[in-house]
């Protein structure tokens, strides 16, 4: 099993084709897992400045064919061509995948490094996957300890202490446009109704804004003001709010999207206007920049202005992620030594029960056949744990090849290739396949035809 990261960024490419390649995300990651691909799970991850899809493929050798499935289906869903869409996607596989979702994860990525909201939607593209059913196993230990590693960057260094993020250094470029810090006394505007519409809601909060008004065109202000406050705004009454503004802010990225003509259809008649769009798919139309008295912000305005971090901090996170990848790298690397395990322990085992059915055919069910196979359970039990334990420390060592020689050179086991990893859900532990390997042995221990249940080694 391998990770494969296909990958497009603010990093590499224009905001635009990231918001062009995000349309439809929702739908691509169950669409490349119909049967027909090498690929057996998936995680999409899309945000204002990123489109990452994470997949599991059985081997490195099925690295290309599950890119190109999944190419094909973000060319489906976006409209894109599919030439575009691979020139657009970079690719990741296996270790760099790792690290750079870790990196993601902890901010050390963004726009505006060490922002903390990106380690949410690491956790949200996770809980949506499982929700949909295209998270292996490997693929949620994967997410779970990326925001485990978020975590300990955010504690353990100095960008968990700045609090950055797109929407408040977006909010600090607006104070500086509008010379004023004071936000009590602002009209401020909120389109959408999704997570970084919450996030704006809460950084508004802390600056002290109370005339928050939320206009959603899926009409889902109401639910959304009932949590978080404000006042729900409907089409009807839209444009006198609008007329009355100080600061807009777009979240909603296709719900709405407001030109220069309606503004100036309001008779605004120069009152000062701050416009702040965080929307890949934007709400604010950019020629509304040229009308008087109207200060327009970008995610590109946010990216240029965001603060340099010190660089010992940086130093610090990028330690916390490297050590982090690392040892996931070779926990993995431990797991792949599970078939083999498991291919010894069935052998093993067929090979107990054979000398056990034969005592048992001599000697019937009388305690001292019972001792006997006592004991050759407790001792083929001692004979299996330093292969056990020796074949985890090979594979970590990336020796996984010399645990399947040695398996086939001394028992005659030879490793088929293994079966793709069903998609976790809530009644398959996501590490099932590892506990799998303790059953085989507890079932050496069962009662067998004719004979009560014994006691285990």
């Amino acid at each position: 099993m391998v990770f494969l990261a296909l990958v497009a960024s603010h990093s590499d490419i224009d905001l635009e084709t990231v918001a062009r390649l995000s349309a439809g995300a929702d739908a691509v990651a169950s669409a490349v897992l119909d049967g027909t691909t090498p690929v057996s799970g998936a995680v999409v991850l899309s945000t204002c400045n990123r489109y990452e899809v994470y997949c599991e493929a059985p081997n490195e050798a099925e690295i290309p064919a599950a890119r190109q499935a999944v190419i094909e289906q973000i060319s489906t869903a976006s409209g894109l061509p599919e030439q575009q869409v691979s020139q657009a996607l970079e690719t990741k596989s296996d270790h760099d995948a790792v690290s750079h979702l870790f990196a993601v994860g902890a901010g050390l990525d963004s726009a505006v490094i060490g922002e903390r909201e990106i380690a949410g939607q690491v956790r949200r593209a996770l809980i949506e996957a499982q929700a949909s059913g295209t998270a292996t196993g490997p693929l949620v230990r994967l997410f779970q300890t990326a925001s485990r590693t978020a975590k300990d960057v955010g504690t353990q260094t100095a960008l968990g202490g700045r609090g950055l993020s797109i929407v408040s250094v977006a909010l600090d470029l607006s104070e500086d446009l509008s010379g004023t810090h004071d936000w009590a006394g602002r009209n401020v505007v909120v389109f959408g109704t999704g997570a970084y519409a919450g996030a704006t809601m809460a950084r508004l909060k802390e600056r002290g804004a109370t005339n928050i008004f939320v206009y959603s065109a899926s009409g889902r202000a109401d639910a959304f003001v009932a949590s978080r406050g404000g006042t729900a705004v409907d089409d009807a009454s839209l444009a006198t709010v609008l007329r009355e503004a100080d600061v807009l802010i777009g979240c909603s990225g296709g719900g709405v999207r407001i030109d220069a003509a309606e503004l100036q259809a309001l008779g605004r008649t120069g009152r000062p206007l701050v416009a702040i769009d965080l929307a890949l798919t934007h709400d604010f139309a950019p020629e509304i920049a040229d009308l008087d008295g109207v200060e327009l912000i970008t995610l590109e305005s946010v990216r240029m202005a965001a603060p340099a971090e010190q660089s010992q901090a940086l130093v610090q996170a990028r330690d916390i992620v490297t050590d982090a990848a690392d040892k996931f790298a070779g926990e993995q690397r431990q797991r792949s030594a599970d078939a083999a395990i498991v291919a010894l322990r069935k052998h093993t085992q067929r090979v107990l029960e054979t000398e056990v059915e034969k005592v048992r055919a001599q000697h019937g069910c009388t305690a001292a056949a019972e001792e006997v196979e006592f004991a050759m359970r407790r001792m083929m039990r001692q004979l299996l744990h330093v292969p056990t334990v020796r074949a985890r420390e090979m594979a970590a060592d990336g020796r996984q090849g010399d645990v399947e020689d040695a398996l086939a050179t001394l028992f005659g086991i030879e490793l088929g290739p293994q079966p793709a990893a069903a998609p976790a859900s809530a009644a398959q532990p996501a590490d099932s396949a590892v506990a799998a390997a303790p059953t085989i042995l507890d079932a050496t221990g069962t009662a067998g035809p004719g004979c009560p249940a014994r006691l285990e080694a």
